[in-house]
C-alpha cells in the first residue's frame, strides 16, 4: 500500500472518531491517541473483508462440489470445474499471503516511517483548524445539497480531498483518485455518486 493512500485511509477514520465541530481543539496525545485507534480500525477492516471472502469462497466452493455430482463426466462442464479449481486455488493462496501480511500499516507505522504518522497528524490538524472554511467552500459546489446533510463518512471524504488539492498541493488527478478509492471503500452507492459530483466541480475551481 502506498504511504500516501495509507495515510490518507488512517486521517479518514481517525475524523470519524473526532467530534464534527468546527472549534474543536486536541492535543498531539489525543490526536496520538485517535491515530492508535483508527490503525486498529484499518486492520479490523481489512480482516473482517478477509473473513467475508474466506466465507465466499467456502460457498462457492461447495457449489463447485454440489455440480461435480450432478453433472457426472460431461467434458464441457470438467473443463470448467478445472478452470475454476485453478481459480479458486489461485484465490486460496492470496488470501493466506493476506493473513500473514494484514499487520503491515502498524509494522509500517511503528518503523521508522514517521512520515506516516506525520502526514496523518497534518491532515487531521489541517481540517480541524480550517475546518469552517473547507465545509463553506464544499457547500459552495454542492449544486443545491448541503454539506451537513450527507453522511459523516462522505463529508470527511470530501474534507480530504480539499486539503490535499488546496492545501497540501496535491495534483487534482491524484486527490480525486485517492477520494474515489476511499469512496467505492467506505461509502455507498449514492455517497459515490455524490461525492464524484462534488469532485469535478471542486476540480473547475481549483483550475480556474
Amino acid at each position: 500500500m502506498h504511504n500516501r493512500s495509507l495515510s490518507r485511509e488512517l486521517a479518514l477514520l481517525s475524523l470519524g472518531i473526532i467530534k464534527d465541530k468546527g472549534d474543536l481543539v486536541l492535543s498531539n496525545c489525543q490526536i496520538e491517541e485517535i491515530f492508535e485507534s483508527a490503525l486498529d480500525s484499518l486492520i479490523n477492516h481489512c480482516r473482517d473483508e478477509l473473513d467475508d471472502c474466506e466465507a465466499d469462497l467456502e460457498n462457492v466452493s461447495q457449489n463447485l462440489l454440489d455440480s461435480e455430482l450432478k453433472e457426472g463426466s460431461d467434458s464441457s462442464f470438467a473443463n470448467v470445474r478445472d478452470e475454476l479449481k485453478k481459480a479458486f486455488h489461485k484465490i486460496e493462496s492470496v488470501m493466506n499471503s493476506l493473513s500473514v501480511t494484514l499487520d503491515f500499516p502498524k509494522l509500517v507505522v511503528s518503523s521508522n516511517q514517521n512520515d506516516i504518522r506525520e502526514d496523518v497528524n497534518h491532515r487531521i490538524k489541517s481540517i480541524i483548524d480550517n475546518l469552517q472554511t473547507i465545509d463553506s467552500e464544499i457547500d459552495e459546489v454542492m449544486d443545491g445539497w448541503r454539506l451537513k446533510r450527507l453522511p459523516r463518512i462522505d463529508r470527511d471524504i470530501l474534507r480530504l480531498a480539499y486539503i490535499d488539492i488546496h492545501l497540501l498541493d496535491t495534483p487534482i488527478a491524484v486527490a480525486c483518485d485517492e477520494a474515489v478509492n476511499l469512496a467505492n471503500k467506505y461509502s455507498d452507492t449514492q455517497g459515490r455518486k455524490m461525492i464524484n459530483g462534488v469532485l469535478r466541480r471542486l476540480q473547475k475551481v481549483k483550475v480556474k
